[in-house]
């Protein structure tokens, strides 16, 4: 049985509880949970029937009796709270990947993983293919990620505060909004953009995978395109993802992919797929 810890009680922190308090995650137990609102950590536990304590402090999380902490909860809080669950020897998932842009974050948290010998897994998101994309990153050149959301899906994003952007009621057309590269997009995009992080870790950087998002009023799934070329040849491939019903910004295929890696995770041969 491996004990969980969740940071983050939205909504893919709330799909992940109710998988393992249902059994769709086997061998799993989730013993503590953290929400920066006491409020959406005690509505998530009340959903449960098997109810995991509620922790006062996110540093507390790995603590107390668990062998991994789900981090589905920010970049920030990612950043504040990943080192010492690494240093505490837990391993970790990470949902907010487009922190691991960051190169001072991501070497931080990498040479603690080789510090402490733990693990940190990131699953595949909102998108598909990146076994490919891992195969051939020495012979990539050109890596483009085209994402077309509804705007109510964008709306709140930085980029609309710190950008000349239309407004995004005034959207009445497909409109790309956003071009450049990822690392730029994780950050004026923070919940909406995670699959041009893990597209740029699987391949050829953030600052040279582009990134282009469309705001398109007449979408109904949230859609990735992705086109690979190098000297391997050429790849292309589009991804159409149901938005969750619970909270539109966030794709069903990343709820998902967390699940399916959760479940590897506690799975008898311990398979998860980590990154490091």
């Amino acid at each position: 049985m491996k004990r969980i810890g969740l940071l983050g009680c939205g909504t893919i922190g709330t799909a992940i509880a109710v998988a393992i308090d249902d059994g769709t995650i086997p061998r799993a137990e989730l013993t503590q949970v953290y929400d920066i609102s006491r409020d959406a950590a005690e509505g998530l536990t009340a959903k449960l029937s098997r109810k995991p304590t509620i922790m006062e402090n996110p540093h507390l999380l790995s603590s107390g009796p668990v062998d991994i902490v789900v981090e589905a909860a920010s970049q920030g809080a990612l950043t504040d709270v990943a080192l010492s669950i690494i240093q505490n020897r837990r391993d970790l998932m990470v949902m907010s990947v487009g922190a691991l842009l960051d190169e001072s974050v991501r070497s931080v948290i990498f040479d603690a993983v080789r510090e402490y010998g733990v693990s940190v897994y990131v699953p595949t998101g909102a998108i598909a293919g990146m076994d490919g994309i891992r195969a051939v990153r020495d012979e990539l050149d050109t890596v483009t990620l085209t994402t077309t959301k509804h705007p109510d899906s964008l709306r709140g994003a930085p980029f609309f505060d710190v950008h000349d952007a239309p407004d995004i009621d005034s959207i009445d057309a497909p409109t790309t909004i956003f071009e450049g590269p990822a690392v730029d997009a994780v950050s004026l995009f923070p919940t909406n953009i995670n699959v041009a992080a893990i597209l740029s870790l699987s391949g050829i950087g953030g600052n040279r995978t582009i990134v282009r998002v469309v705001a398109d009023p007449a979408a109904v799934t949230n859609t990735h395109m992705i086109e690979a070329a190098g000297e391997f040849g050429r790849m292309q491939y589009t991804i159409e993802n149901r938005p969750s019903s619970e909270n539109p910004r966030t794709s069903r295929l990343a709820l998902l992919a967390a699940i399916d890696m959760l479940r590897g995770y506690c799975s008898d041969d311990g398979l998860g797929f980590p990154c490091t």
